[in-house]
């Protein structure tokens, strides 16, 4: 009953949000002709400067990296706060898990634009985006990190009469740093796709080069700076996922049944090969991190003598003014709604046949997994801003290019993880059906699709609060949605309208976020 009731209201979601942004079949179809019309002139990519682009590469790898690190030395105190069982009381508690929340809320971009506009133009304020963006992100999956570990080795340590901090220290720490260690690297990953775009405020990367090629209707070096953000955004989740399997994966013994020497001086652990490849990607890790921080010529100084105009920029945004633009601003948030629930139906739909096609325990064969895969992995590697300049350029201003940019994007996101899903179902059911003669679609839907719906529940509601909120930024680009009107708030210096945006989108998000919770316990 639960899923039928969760299932109707989508459904009426969909319906009202597609008569909300008023998307008919016609135009949908001359768009598309459009679409293909813009490729032509698009096609084949020019690389007009190979160096120039390789520069520009590394310095936005570098951007997103710098980025990352800062975030994560800001998340692990600030989740050790947010945490029940670390937490020194509730107020501390409550207090950390907002200012989480407000920085997953506010989308990189805006933080970006507002950094530019207190520092100028440069790398730093694209980094101190990425950084204060990707606390909301890696503060909370620490939080929940810690708060999952096991109590008892943490008594053990007090037990010994070792204080608060021995007890974090010797306790806790240890059993979440693999967990931290995997979102450190895949939250590098995102933040690579993000890095790409920032150059559109003026925050550096390969997103600078790439926003006035398409604004001097340079189309053919555009393709070619897409294809090179291609390249390195793939080339880094094949490095991720080495690097997963390098740091994170249990040591290996050589052999069984034979205890270690005893070294009555020695007392440290062995070099395994396991220990050195660590070691070895933990120095490098560090060494590419000092090597950016010269390379971009990165000065802290410059962010400490600009905490004060930062602390301006941060204080004019009070009190929200909500009025400035009236019943449109109304408008303009309904129809950023409306932009990420289409977008994610659309993706929802369009990504289970592309997951299950991707998974090893369903695809009908290795071909088809491997094209399926690889297309995945493709779309996935396009950020969502870049998309929908191409779907502004080719279809005119307004909502239908944002919805089919998040749409597209989504596909990518909620492909993997359905894929993820369908390769960890019980194949006992499918085992079952095929007995009995059972072919691939009896399979299919008898043994496979009902293992995935929790799954797929959960990702599509995480997908609807991630479309939102980067629906608010589509509008930096004419992509429609309440971005428009905030982005020109900024440029305008009305930086009270721009905080009454900010905290709707923020109440928005969080509603959202607590609606999804709900639906979760009930359903799933």
């Amino acid at each position: 009953m639960q899923l039928t009731l969760t299932a109707l209201f989508g459904v009426v979601a969909v319906v009202l949000s597609v008569w909300r942004l008023d998307l008919e079949p016609a135009e949908l179809t001359d768009a598309f002709g459009d679409l293909g019309r813009l490729l032509k002139r698009m096609w084949p990519p020019v690389f007009d400067d190979p160096g120039r682009i390789a520069e520009l590469a590394l310095e936005t790898l570098l951007i997103a990296l710098i980025g990352t690190v800062f975030a994560a030395v800001l998340s692990a105190p600030l989740a050790l706060l947010a945490a029940r069982n670390t937490a020194p009381n509730r107020a501390v508690q409550a207090v950390a898990r907002g200012i989480i929340t407000f920085c997953r809320a506010v989308p990189d971009l805006v933080f970006a634009v507002l950094f530019v506009r207190a520092m100028g133009i440069g790398v730093l304020p694209g980094i101190m985006a990425l950084a204060v963006h990707s606390v909301g992100m890696l503060g909370k999956l620490f939080a929940d990190a810690i708060e999952e570990s096991s109590p008892d080795p943490r008594e053990a340590v007090r037990s010994t009469g070792a204080g608060p901090l021995r007890e974090l220290v010797s306790g806790v720490l240890p059993q979440v740093v693999p967990s931290w260690i995997a979102t450190f690297i895949y939250r590098i990953d995102i933040n690579l796709r993000t890095s790409v775009v920032l150059g559109y405020v003026g925050a550096g990367g390969i997103g600078f080069a790439l926003k006035d090629s398409l604004s001097g209707l340079v189309y053919d070096k555009a393709l070619g700076l897409v294809t090179a953000i291609l390249v390195i955004i793939i080339a880094m989740e094949l490095l991720s996922v080495v690097l997963r399997r390098v740091l994170l994966s249990p040591p290996r013994g050589d052999r069984t049944g034979r205890t270690a020497p005893r070294d009555p001086v020695k007392v440290s652990a062995p070099w395994t090969n396991e220990r050195i490849t660590r070691a070895v990607s933990s120095t490098l890790l560090a060494a590419t991190f000092v090597y950016g921080f010269v390379l971009l010529k990165v000065d802290l100084r410059e962010l400490l003598t600009s905490i004060g105009d930062i602390f301006q920029v941060g204080t004019r945004l009070i009190p929200p003014n909500f009025t400035l633009a009236g019943w449109k601003l109304f408008g303009a948030v309904v129809e950023t709604v409306a932009i990420g629930v289409v977008a994610t139906a659309v993706g929802f739909v369009l990504s289970i046949p592309f997951g299950l096609l991707s998974a090893r325990t369903v695809s009908p064969n290795r071909v088809v997994y491997a094209v399926a895969r690889t297309l995945i992995v493709v779309i996935r590697a396009i950020p969502e801003l870049i998309l929908a300049v191409v779907f502004v350029v080719a279809f005119g201003l307004g909502p239908l290019a944002g919805a089919c940019a998040l749409a597209i994007a989504s596909i990518g996101f909620l492909g993997k993880l359905v894929a993820d899903a369908a390769e960890e179902i019980d194949l006992g059911p499918v085992e079952a059906v095929r007995a009995v003669g059972g072919g691939w679609w009896a399979q299919l839907f008898s043994a496979v699709l009902p293992q995935l719906v929790p799954a797929l529940i959960g990702n599509t509601l995480y997908m609807l609060d991630v479309n939102i909120r980067h629906s608010t930024i589509l509008g930096i680009v004419g992509a429609g949605g309440v971005g428009f009107l905030l982005f020109e708030s900024i440029r305008t210096v009305n930086y009270e309208f721009a905080g009454g945006i900010i905290l709707i989108v923020f109440v928005i998000v969080f509603a959202v976020e607590r609606l999804s919770g709900w639906i979760r316990s009930k359903v799933i």
